[in-house]
């Protein structure tokens, strides 16, 4: 049976999810694995709430649809906690959330009522601004989900962000993001 990897990304338009999203199946081709990245819209304006989906498989992927059991969830905006119902369909046994916030695991599990599954939190936006200059916390959330799932190479990944963001980035922006995904990866915490 192969092993598939659904993850759901929730976020505002602006926050780089879709990036993201594409980012880990970029970096998931390049360790000769299938992969899907691409993003839902809802409203396509600048902070609307959006979704991102990443699949990854050892075989090929022949679904092409969103993704409505993932194994892992990542929210880039813990406004989204009361909004959207960011845990819908996460398995209760093994499931895995990681989110943007000041908070703990254990408030965002109270907010959202859950038993089971494992809960994640990291200030990925102070991470954002402190190494980039600007509040995107796309790039820490990739730090911080590498870390708690083990799903790809950081090495991998830190590559192809190199990739991605040499040409049309600054160098300076380039490192900042090096240092937010480290930062991110380091500094993530959970239960």
């Amino acid at each position: 049976m192969p092993q598939l990897t659904e993850i759901r990304w929730h976020a505002r338009g602006g926050q780089g999810a879709k990036t993201a999203s594409l980012l880990v199946a970029e970096a998931a081709a390049m360790e000769g694995k299938y992969s899907q990245g691409f993003p839902d819209y809802g409203p396509e304006r600048m902070g609307a709430p959006m979704r991102g989906f990443t699949r990854i498989s050892d075989k090929p992927i022949r679904v092409h649809c969103a993704i409505y059991e993932p194994g892992m969830v990542v929210v880039l905006d813990d406004t989204l906690l009361s909004a959207v119902d960011v845990a819908a369909g996460t398995p209760a046994d093994d499931g895995l959330i990681i989110v943007n916030t000041v908070g703990t695991a254990a408030d965002v599990r109270r907010e959202l009522k859950l038993e089971g599954r494992k809960i994640f939190t990291i200030d990925a936006t102070g991470i954002a601004i402190d190494e980039i200059g600007r509040p995107i916390p796309n790039t820490p959330m990739l730090g911080a989900l590498m870390k708690v799932s083990n799903l790809l190479s950081l090495d991998t990944v830190m590559a192809q962000i190199k990739k991605k963001f040499s040409h049309g980035f600054r160098p300076e922006i380039l490192e900042g993001n090096i240092r937010a995904i480290q930062r991110a990866y380091e500094e993530v915490v959970g239960e």
